[in-house]
C-alpha cells in the first residue's frame, strides 16, 4: 500500500480523544453494569467462567484448574512500558497481573505467575484502588493481564472503581481461552480486546497448552470480541481507544500454525485487524527444564520473516511497529 493511501486509510481508524468515553460508563449510568456484576458473581457458585467448565463453587472458596477461589489473586500492578505502542504511549499501560491461568502452556514466559500461586487475594475494593492508583499515575488504560478465569471479580472491582471516578479505557489482555458467556458479560464493558492466538492445531494445543479445545474456543472468542468492538481505532496521539489488537507468538518449526491463523484473522475478522507478530519466544517454563526438547531453542530470524510474509499474504497490513520510548514523550 502506498504511503498516501495508507495515511488516508488510517483516518478511518481514528477516534478523537475529546469525543472518547469508556464503554462501561453507559452501562454504569443505566444500571446494567450493576446487574452484570450480580449475574457474574452468582455464577461463581457453579463456575463456568472459562472453557474448562469446572463447575466448582468458588463462592465457598472451592478451586479447580485455576486454583482461584472467591477472590482474584494478583501478583503485581504497575505502569508497563513494554506493551504495544498504542497501549504504552508515554505514561505506560496500567497493567494488573492476575496470578494463575486456565491454560498450562509448557513454554509460558511468565510461568512463575501463571502456574505458581504467587501474589495475594484481592477483594473488589482493593482491586478498584489499584485501578485508581494507576489512573492517578497517568497511565493511558487499565490492562487486565490473564483475566479469563476472574471475569466476575474483574467486573466486581470495576464497578467500585467507576463509582470512585475511573475513566480510563479497559484492556482485556487474554490468551483467548475464554468462555462466550464471560465475553458476553463484558460486552459494552471492555474497550480494547488484546487476545493472543497461540495455536491452530488441536493435537499440538493438547501437547503444549494442555487444552485440546483451545483452537475452537479461541476462534469463537475472536469472533465475539470483533463483533463487540471491531478493528482497533486510535486517537490523534496514536493511543488505542477501542477495538481488537491481536498478538501472535512465532514458535519454533511453526508449531503455532501461523499461516492458518493469519488467514483466519483476515477472512473471519477483517484485513484491517491490527496484529503484533512477536519474535521473543525463548525456552521457558517446563521447556528449559529438560522437557519438550523440540522447542528448546529460540526462533530464528528466518522463521519470524516467514510469519510476517504469511500475514502479508493473508492481506493483513496493520502491524505493530515499535518506536523508541522517547518518541512518545510529551
Amino acid at each position: 500500500m502506498k504511503q498516501t493511501e495508507k495515511m488516508k486509510s488510517e483516518e478511518n481508524f481514528l477516534i478523537p480523544s475529546e469525543s472518547f468515553e469508556p464503554a462501561y460508563l453507559a452501562l454504569y449510568h443505566s444500571g446494567e453494569l450493576q446487574r452484570r456484576v450480580q449475574t457474574a458473581v452468582a455464577g461463581l457458585a457453579d463456575c463456568r467462567a472459562c472453557p474448562r467448565d469446572c463447575g466448582v463453587n468458588r463462592l465457598e472458596d472451592k478451586t479447580a484448574v485455576c486454583k482461584t477461589g472467591r477472590y482474584a489473586i494478583i501478583s503485581s500492578y504497575f505502569p508497563h512500558f513494554g506493551e504495544e505502542d498504542p497501549l504504552r504511549g508515554w505514561n505506560g499501560s496500567g497493567t494488573i497481573f492476575f496470578s494463575m491461568c486456565n491454560l498450562r502452556c509448557v513454554f509460558c514466559q511468565n510461568f512463575d505467575i501463571s502456574q505458581v500461586k504467587s501474589g495475594f487475594e484481592t477483594p473488589p475494593e482493593r482491586l478498584a484502588q489499584m485501578m485508581l492508583e494507576l489512573q492517578h499515575l497517568g497511565c493511558h488504560n487499565i490492562n487486565f493481564v490473564t483475566p479469563e478465569h476472574v471475569v466476575p471479580q474483574v467486573l466486581e472491582g470495576l464497578l467500585v472503581a467507576v463509582e470512585h471516578g475511573l475513566r480510563l479505557p479497559i484492556v482485556y489482555n487474554t490468551s483467548a481461552y475464554d468462555a462466550l458467556e464471560s465475553l458476553r458479560l463484558l460486552d459494552g464493558v471492555v474497550d480494547i480486546y488484546m487476545p493472543d492466538f497461540k495455536m491452530w492445531d488441536e493435537r499440538l494445543s493438547l501437547r503444549y497448552l494442555k487444552a485440546k479445545d483451545y483452537p475452537q474456543a479461541a476462534r469463537q472468542a475472536f469472533k465475539e470480541m470483533h463483533r463487540q468492538v471491531g478493528v482497533l481505532k486510535m486517537d490523534e496521539n496514536g493511543l488505542a481507544k477501542r477495538g481488537v489488537l491481536v498478538r501472535h507468538l512465532v514458535m519454533p518449526d511453526d508449531i503455532a500454525g501461523t499461516e492458518e491463523i493469519m488467514r483466519f484473522l483476515a477472512e473471519e475478522l477483517s484485513p484491517d485487524t491490527y496484529v503484533n507478530i512477536m519474535d521473543q519466544y525463548r525456552p521457558a517454563g517446563k521447556v528449559n527444564r529438560g522437557k519438550y526438547g523440540e522447542i528448546n531453542r529460540r526462533t530464528t530470524s528466518r522463521e519470524v520473516q516467514q510469519a510476517q510474509k504469511a500475514a502479508e499474504k493473508a492481506r493483513l497490513w496493520r502491524f505493530d511497529q515499535r518506536q523508541p520510548r522517547w518518541f512518545f514523550i510529551r
